[in-house]
């Protein structure tokens, strides 16, 4: 539409030029006296153009301006659709940027335990280095496991036995023999197993491995199990699941001497699972220890009841006795009403007195004798 208004404008000018110009050629033209039809006829025609150039330049003012005020609503409302598109992209914009902060922020939380985390690995490696920090590791544990599940009085750390070993824990079970739970594993050879760099080396460490769990199996037979006095068997704790997987996966013919031996390795869930069925021997137990409670208090409660019935019995034989006796004072109260009743209906005077007196003493002493 701007191109159209352009070349119409354009063209408006070449007609005011051409007109401009044919009335210049028009003026420098010498007056003549005599009037020239041509000349009429061209007069004619200027006007003519110039009317039709005047009305087309105010169709073209009058295009013009519709053309300004459409051209002005578009810009408005591209204006207005382009500012609040502008004002959603930012916000969208704001909001990405905001949640994208947010998890950096949650990201660089993760880093920060993800550090933590390492340095606890770091430590906790070098805590398995050393053999003393180590055991202490595994009886810690083996402790906690112990001492989440099963209530107090039914388990000892650091328990003598009658040949004055003290084993890290003994659990009591009913029968009043402890079970023993040793925590001390050798894991030297399992780390130069994972540390070994070559087929030679893997090879040595297994065969260290073998050699250190038996040593360490045997001890446990030898001063742990006493016939008579302990369970006969033995709990020996791994303080690792992926030790404890990788003694069954690659060394079974370790797990089955152990076995043999009377000796059970156990991994922390293991040693859970183990203490979650003690604790429920010890609950069974107790109950049948409550049952027999049960059964002799109501014994009592039995024999109670019998001597209960025996006394009311004696209640009741001496409340009819006190019955009888009753009955009998009434009928002797009755009849010493009567003869009382009967000796007020007597009048005597003079000596009919004295005899009255003479027949009412017997009487008297029969009243008093009960008859």
């Amino acid at each position: 539409m701007t191109e159209t208004v352009i070349l119409l404008a354009a063209l408006v000018v070449l007609l005011l030029a051409a007109v401009a110009a044919l009335g210049w050629l028009v003026l420098r033209r010498p007056p003549v006296t005599v009037r020239d039809p041509a000349l009429d006829e061209l007069a004619r025609l200027q006007a003519e153009t110039a009317g039709r150039l005047q009305a087309m330049g105010e169709a073209l003012t009058g295009r013009q301006a519709e053309l300004s005020r459409v051209l002005s609503e578009r810009l408005d409302s591209v204006s207005s659709r382009l500012g609040a598109s502008l004002e959603t992209t930012t916000q969208a914009t704001v909001d990405r940027l905001r949640h994208l902060h947010e998890r950096l922020a949650v990201i660089d939380h993760a880093q920060k335990n993800l550090t933590e985390l390492s340095t606890q690995v770091t430590s906790l490696r070098d805590v398995l280095a050393n053999k003393q920090a180590r055991g202490a590791f595994g009886q810690a544990s083996m402790e906690a496991i112990v001492k989440d599940r099963l209530p107090k009085g039914f388990y000892e750390f650091q328990y003598t036995l009658t040949n004055n070993t003290r084993p890290d824990c003994v659990v009591f079970l009913p029968d009043k023999r402890p079970l023993v739970i040793d925590a001390k594993f050798p894991l030297e050879a399992v780390t130069a197993l994972r540390d070994a760099a070559s087929d030679e080396d893997r090879k040595v460490a297994a065969q260290r491995i073998r050699r250190d769990v038996a040593e360490h199996v045997a001890a446990i037979a030898g001063k742990y199990l006493i016939p008579g006095e302990t369970q006969e068997l033995a709990l020996m704790f791994v303080p690792s699941e992926s030790v404890y997987a990788e003694l069954h996966d690659g060394f079974d013919d370790v797990v089955q001497k152990a076995y043999r031996s009377r000796v059970v390795i156990v991994s922390p869930s293991i040693l859970m699972l183990a203490i979650q069925v003690m604790q429920q021997i010890l609950k069974d137990a107790r109950m049948r220890e409550a049952a027999d409670q049960i059964r002799t208090e109501v014994g009592r409660m039995l024999e109670d009841v019998v001597r209960l019935r025996e006394r009311v019995l004696k209640l009741q034989q001496h409340f009819g006795q006190t019955n009888e006796d009753l009955r009998q004072i009434l009928i002797s109260s009755e009849k010493v009403e009567k003869r009382a009743s009967r000796i007020e209906e007597l009048e005597f005077d003079g000596e009919d007195a004295a005899g009255v007196n003479v027949i009412a003493a017997p009487m008297a002493r029969r009243l008093e004798a009960g008859e």
